[in-house]
């Protein structure tokens, strides 16, 4: 039985970490990327192989799941040839399989999902199951050589919006998150209204340079006195705001736009995040997801965590975006603590969150 040989592996590489490389190779397909890469010991990149979709779906303006799980098919085993070739090695050299199977769209998650079980059964080495939202976190363990927990990590994407409490590799308690749309899906959906295509929270960061904040859509606390999210409300005012001057003809000075919206919608998730550092006593701060590359949220975390003397880390640039490498190192982590194997009846869990312990904490 494959389990079997499977677990006699998972629990001699638990054994074994400290004193030999362990190589992990990720795949993730949980939206419109298809990424996989070999990592060493949870921290260092042997290999990373990318394909975009971006070009693909931006005729849409935004992400068509069918047509995404389709690319995923078509080019999941060239990513996979690629980043063999770079690392210069074998499957057989790999030890285990790390793959996302949620959270993000069925489909696509079913693809690399189902790729990564035939590997491993093949190969008959551990399948590791991985949270993309922990991979997120993890993506911060490559850049950062000597992080450890513990500390507070913001996660910021287009699907989630948290802040997490982070005890250890696995550990972790939920202190808020967002009621209705995260950060990244606000970011996009207002890029889409104002015609900048997609993905919009690139395009909304670099007009946002050459406008002013002088438009006001948040003039409340949003959430008051809880470290929980909501965002509905600012993108439904903005794409109001877009109507109604289009309504009338006006000209929309779609910088002022970009810089207002953005300016006021980070100000509160920075605003919560540094509150909840204060509030768990907590000296380091750990960003993760595709929004942790907003040039504003990274001035303004770093210049409060100065003020605030907390340490922040976030990703490299190329890390921020759903990417192998972080789902190959939440997957070492998981090894080595001694969870997340899987048998080859893993599935798809397009809805599933961070299940971690959820502690609703007020200001």
């Amino acid at each position: 039985m494959y389990i079997d040989i499977a677990k006699e592996k998972f629990n001699k590489l638990k054994k074994e970490y400290k004193t030999k490389d362990i190589l992990i190779l990720g795949i993730e397909s949980s939206c419109d990327d298809t990424s996989i890469a070999i990592v060493k010991n949870g921290r260092d990149i042997i290999s990373m192989s990318t394909s975009s979709q971006i070009d693909i779906h931006n005729k849409f303006g935004g992400v068509v799941p069918e047509v995404a799980s389709r690319n995923h098919l078509l080019s999941i085993d060239g990513v996979l040839d690629d980043c063999l070739e770079k690392a210069n090695l074998k499957l057989q050299q790999i030890d285990a399989i790390a793959v996302t199977y949620g959270a993000g769209l069925v489909g696509s998650l079913m693809v690399g999902v189902n790729y990564a079980k035939a590997l491993a059964f093949a190969l008959e080495i551990p399948l590791i199951a991985v949270n993309h939202i922990k991979g997120h976190i993890s993506a911060n363990y490559l850049t950062h050589k000597e992080l450890k927990p513990p500390f507070i990590s913001l996660i910021v994407s287009g699907g989630h919006t948290a802040l997490v409490k982070v005890n250890n590799y696995v550990k972790n308690t939920l202190i808020g998150s967002t009621i209705d749309d995260a950060v990244g899906e606000c970011y996009d959906k207002v890029a889409k209204v104002m015609g900048l295509g997609y993905p919009g929270g690139v395009v909304i960061d670099k007009k946002s340079h050459d406008g002013e904040n002088t438009i006001q859509f948040i003039n409340h606390e949003i959430m008051p006195n809880t470290f929980d999210f909501s965002f509905s409300g600012v993108k439904t005012t903005v794409i109001n705001y877009l109507h109604k001057l289009n309504q009338k003809g006006e000209e929309i000075n779609v910088e002022n736009v970009c810089t207002s919206f953005q300016t006021q919608v980070m100000n509160e998730v920075v605003e919560k995040t540094i509150k909840a550092c204060k509030k768990f006593k907590e000296k380091k701060l750990v960003v993760g997801g595709g929004v942790s590359a907003n040039s504003y949220l990274r001035e303004q975390l770093i210049s409060e965590g100065k003020e605030n003397k907390i340490e922040v880390f976030f990703p490299e640039i190329s890390l921020t975006g759903d990417n192998g490498a972080m789902i190959a190192s939440e997957g070492y982590f998981q090894l080595i603590s001694g969870e997340g194997l899987s048998d080859i009846d893993l599935t798809a869990e397009p809805n599933i969150n961070l299940k971690v312990v959820r502690r609703k904490e007020k200001f």
